[in-house]
C-alpha cells in the first residue's frame, strides 16, 4: 500500500459507513435494537479508521487542488465548503450520541440523535462525493490517464 492509496481507501470507508449508517435508521425504526447497535458501531469503527487514514494521508500529502473550470468547481467547492464544518462537528456529535446510549439513557441518544445522524450521513456521502469529483470526474492533469 501506498500513501497514494489512501485517498480511495478513505471514500470506501466514508461509503461503508455510509451503508452501516442507513442500515442502522432502518432497523431501529423496525424496532432491531441488535442489529441498530451493530451497525451503528461499525459506523462508528469504519468512521474511525477513515479519520486516521485521513490524517495520516494529510499529514503526509500537500493538498490536492481542483482544477477543473465552470460549474465542476463551483459544485466541488459547496459540496467540500458544506462537508468541512460538519465533518468537523460530526466527531463531538458522534461522542454525545453514543454515550447516552452506553449509559441506556435512550431518550437523550435520540435526541441527539435526531442531529448527529442527518449530519454525520451527508458528511459521509458527500466525502465519497469529494473523491469522485477530485480523483476520478474531474482529475488534476497529472493524475489524468
Amino acid at each position: 500500500m501506498h500513501l497514494s492509496d489512501l485517498p480511495k481507501i478513505n471514500a470506501s470507508l466514508n461509503g461503508l459507513s455510509t451503508i452501516f449508517l442507513l442500515a442502522g435508521i432502518a432497523f431501529i425504526k423496525n424496532e432491531r435494537k441488535q442489529a441498530h447497535f451493530v451497525s451503528m458501531m461499525c459506523a462508528l469503527v469504519t468512521s474511525t479508521i477513515f479519520l486516521g487514514c485521513y490524517l495520516t494521508y494529510h499529514f503526509f500529502k500537500h493538498v490536492t487542488h481542483f482544477t477543473h473550470p465552470g460549474w465542476p468547481k463551483t459544485l466541488y467547492f459547496f459540496i467540500l465548503f458544506t462537508h468541512l464544518p460538519l465533518a468537523m462537528v460530526t466527531l463531538p456529535l458522534v461522542f454525545l450520541t453514543i454515550i447516552p446510549a452506553f449509559q441506556a439513557r435512550y431518550d437523550r441518544h435520540r435526541r441527539i440523535a435526531k442531529w448527529t445522524f442527518p449530519i454525520w450521513l451527508y458528511v459521509s456521502i458527500t466525502g465519497v462525493l469529494v473523491y469522485f469529483m477530485l480523483y476520478v470526474w474531474f482529475p488534476p492533469v497529472q493524475l489524468a490517464k
